[in-house]
């Protein structure tokens, strides 16, 4: 049997998809000020501290 593809790490998703990593690239940038426009609630993710 394969082993299942989807294996959830809370901080490895905040550290590849959070907004200080969306803050360290001008394309990053550019996704936060669309979001802006579009007037997300969340902007980046956000994970609950357990």
């Amino acid at each position: 049997m394969t082993k299942r593809t989807w294996n959830p790490k809370k901080r490895k998703r905040v550290r590849k998809h959070g907004f200080l990593k969306r803050m360290t690239s001008l394309s990053g940038r550019n996704v936060l000020k669309r979001r802006r426009a579009k007037q997300r609630r969340k902007l980046t993710v956000i994970v609950p501290h357990t």
